[in-house]
């Protein structure tokens, strides 16, 4: 079981670094043109990144949580959780490629 909280943990993680990046980059062009598309962009990151965070304390930080996921979570849960969470990590490396560019 902890290879499936150890795979979601990282895979968290590393969505919030991608988001940050992506949210401080939307945020400077927001800043510069003034454009809905980049405020869309913005909240879009904010909220994204507030789920990862969310998540991340669920697996990590909580005390009680964390346990219960540790030890009451069935397989399929956790596969279908990380699933998500690695779908995530594709989809916003490819935006942050297409950002960076």
């Amino acid at each position: 079981m902890s290879v499936w909280l150890d795979a979601a943990r990282v895979a968290a993680a590393v969505n919030l670094l991608l988001l940050a990046g992506l949210a401080s980059v939307w945020a400077r062009n927001y800043l510069a043109l003034r454009s809905m598309h980049a405020a869309g962009l913005l909240v879009f990151a904010l909220l994204l990144f507030a789920e990862n965070a969310v998540a991340l304390y669920v697996y990590q930080a909580d005390p009680r949580l964390s346990a219960w996921f540790t030890t009451a979570v069935p397989v399929v849960a956790w596969r279908a959780m990380l699933a998500l969470h690695v779908l995530e990590l594709v989809a916003l490396v490819a935006l942050a490629r297409v950002t960076f560019d």
